[in-house]
């Protein structure tokens, strides 16, 4: 090959290499920054084709996209120095690029573990100002939502990030703890037991009186009209008798004396009656005398 040949193909490739250097491609899903010399002069490149100078300028990519952040495990303690164990994640997007590169210098597992810390002392403040009954189920929505604000501003202030969401996957008793607590809501919900035993018992005891009073009260007023009735009944009965013996008396003596003859000899033959034979019981069984 030709000296001049070799000399053209080494400039075609140099000036292959410099245009390569000199161009570059941000995505849609992509932040970026432009460096000189370690210098930022555009701390937010929009998405597209640009160009730079080679060997003087830098471009530092980061994922734009919405990220998730695994915290940690840790311990914190309630307001009545309860230890729970917490396991909770973070939602967040780069959102100031330039601010983001001077905290981190662009690294996103240095970005992660500072807002891990953060997400962690704010989660023991908000945890220490509660009770376990309102960490676990009382105030977790506004619980979360007070963390949220108190951390996306921290986090935009210091790292140019914007916290999205902050969520606990996890809130676990240790043993010690998980024993008292049982211990506690049994011996609650004994005596709400107690409580509830009591109040129904009074409720029967008054269900009962109640129930007492009205058979005695219906007793009462079925005793009374049945000797309304019964006194009813005997008057009638006694005007009848009164107006069959004043139509014939003698009749009426007779009927009054088979009845008798009929209660003493219609037993069982236990009985033993001791009468004269002259009696009156005996006047109508006795033969009649003739002259």
């Amino acid at each position: 090959m030709k000296p001049r040949s070799m000399l053209v193909l080494v400039l075609l490739l140099l000036v292959f290499m410099v245009g390569s250097k000199s161009v570059y491609i941000i995505s849609e899903t992509e932040r970026a920054v432009l460096l000189r010399f370690g210098e930022i002069v555009n701390n937010d490149v929009s998405p597209g084709l640009h160009f730079k100078v080679p060997f003087v300028n830098v471009v530092r990519k980061f994922d734009g996209r919405l990220l998730t952040l695994d915290a940690r495990p840790q311990s914190f303690l309630t307001l009545e120095k309860k230890r729970l164990v917490v396991d909770a994640f973070i939602k967040w997007r780069i959102q100031d690029v330039g601010k983001y590169y001077t905290a981190t210098s662009g690294d996103e597992f240095r970005a992660g573990d500072v807002l891990a810390t953060r997400v962690e002392n704010e989660l023991r403040n908000q945890f220490g100002a509660r009770t376990l009954n309102q960490v676990v189920s009382g105030e977790r929505e506004e619980l979360m939502t007070e963390v949220i604000q108190q951390l996306s501003q921290v986090a935009q202030d210091e790292l140019g990030i914007n916290v999205i969401d902050v969520r606990v996957k996890r809130v676990e008793l240790p043993p010690e703890v998980s024993e008292s607590v049982y211990q506690r809501m049994r011996t609650e919900r004994e005596r709400e037991a107690r409580e509830l035993r009591s109040r129904g018992k009074e409720l029967a005891e008054g269900i009962r009186a109640d129930a007492d009073r009205q058979v005695t009260v219906v007793k009462a007023n079925a005793y009374r009209e049945a000797e309304e009735t019964r006194g009813e009944g005997d008057a009638s009965a006694a005007s009848v008798y009164a107006g069959a013996y004043s139509q014939d008396p003698e009749f009426y003596s007779f009927y009054r004396s088979l009845t008798a003859y009929k209660a003493s000899f219609g037993g069982d033959g236990g009985d033993v009656l001791l009468l004269k034979p002259d009696s009156d019981f005996f006047k109508y069984l006795s033969k009649p005398t003739g002259p």
